[in-house]
């Protein structure tokens, strides 16, 4: 399975970049390719200040070795080997009526002192964060998940949508992150579900994700905007900065285990504001935005 699976995030990261060079139509990913001192290492894939796209990557890796204390902590298991891969996608544009969109699908091992395997799974999702909300741009993105969950199970999009907006949620804001989308972990072998089960369903969903967010970017790539959009762009993007910091597990695992720092904050935003107190006008388009990431929405 982890052969199969790191396969296919491979083939998936060409894919997604090549569309998304395409589509910014001026910057191409830079590639890193990296090593991890303790075993694996991975492929780390830029963009920078394109026609679309003020920052983004697209990366993936996989990485095996001793489970990371840290680790051994949060799954209450004493020393063991482990292997994990997985693409982590974070796009920025420069337009704010264009949303930033984030996903991640990966695969975890873990294996006992004579090398057989204890414990697998699958976790990953895809989630949207607009600065300037159109809602039949939700509609579409929440549309697209729910309709490649359906081919599986329908009950996993309210499932995983649920737990996407309880997962992306500022706590210490009272706000979400922005308007959802999947959110899914521990995805293991069941009674229901074989393993190649849940390899289709994640495949399915990482399939989707160009369908899900290409789309509103032809949309809205060419819509004008002013200066104080630009900066309500930003201060929004500061809230984005906070959830990574703060509350984002798969960084603060990073930042524990000795991950790779440039990988890890590739989802940071370039250009970030804070202001004191910051409060959109009463019935403005920001005051939208804002009352709408307070309380989350159904949107199909």
């Amino acid at each position: 399975m982890k052969e199969q699976f790191y396969a296919y995030i491979q083939n998936l990261q060409d894919t997604i970049t090549s569309t998304l060079e395409e589509l910014d139509g001026k910057a191409k990913f830079v590639e890193d390719l990296w090593k991890r001192p303790e075993g694996g290492g991975g492929r780390t894939r830029v963009i920078e200040n394109g026609n679309i796209f003020e920052k983004g990557g697209v990366n993936i890796s996989a990485v095996h070795g001793k489970l990371p204390e840290a680790m051994q902590k949060n799954l209450g298991v004493s020393d063991s080997e482990f292997f994990a891969c997985g693409l982590s996608l974070v796009l920025h544009p420069k337009n704010p009526m264009v949303p930033t969109v984030h996903a991640n699908w990966r695969y975890f091992e873990m294996y006992d002192d004579k090398g057989e395997i204890v414990t697998q799974w699958f976790g990953g999702g895809q989630d949207l964060t607009p600065y300037y909300l159109f809602d039949e741009d939700a509609v579409h993105f929440h549309q697209t998940c729910k309709s490649a969950c359906d081919k599986h199970n329908p009950e996993f999009y309210p499932m995983y949508k649920k737990r996407c907006d309880e997962y992306f949620w500022n706590a210490h804001r009272d706000e979400a992150r922005g308007v959802g989308g999947l959110f899914f972990d521990y995805l293991k072998k069941t009674d229901e579900f074989s393993l190649q089960d849940r390899y289709d369903f994640v495949t399915e969903i990482g399939n989707s994700f160009l369908q899900s967010y290409v789309p509103i970017v032809e949309a809205r790539k060419e819509l004008s905007y002013s200066d104080s959009q630009r900066d309500w762009q930003e201060v929004r993007r500061g809230r984005y900065v906070e959830f990574n910091l703060v509350h984002d597990k798969g960084t603060l695992f990073g930042l524990k285990t000795n991950g790779r720092i440039e990988s890890i904050l590739m989802s940071l935003p370039p250009k970030v504001q804070w202001h004191y107190n910051h409060t959109p006008e009463e019935g403005s388009d920001e005051a939208y935005l804002v009352s709408v990431l307070q309380k989350p929405k159904d949107w199909v």
